[in-house]
C-alpha cells in the first residue's frame, strides 16, 4: 500500500504517517488554525493531500470494515 500511494504523490504518504497538515499562525507566541480564505497555494495542496489519503483509505476497505470505521 505504501508503493502505491507514494507513487502517486510522496506528499500523501506523508500526510498518511504524520497526521493532516493544519495551516497555523503564530500569534502572541501561540499558534492558531489559519482561516481558510488565508492559506496560501502551498498550504492548499497539502490540505488537499488529506482529502485524498481518505479517498485512498476509504477505497481500500470493504463495506463492511468502512461502516466499522465511520
Amino acid at each position: 500500500m505504501q508503493i502505491f500511494v507514494q507513487s502517486i504523490k510522496i506528499g500523501i504518504c506523508d500526510t498518511i504517517i504524520n497526521g493532516p497538515f493544519i495551516p497555523k499562525h503564530e500569534t502572541n507566541k501561540e499558534f492558531d488554525e489559519k482561516s481558510w480564505s488565508s492559506w496560501t497555494e502551498t498550504e492548499g495542496k497539502k490540505a488537499q493531500y488529506d482529502c485524498i489519503a481518505k479517498i485512498i483509505i476509504t477505497y481500500a476497505l470493504s463495506f463492511d470494515k468502512f461502516l466499522r470505521v465511520s
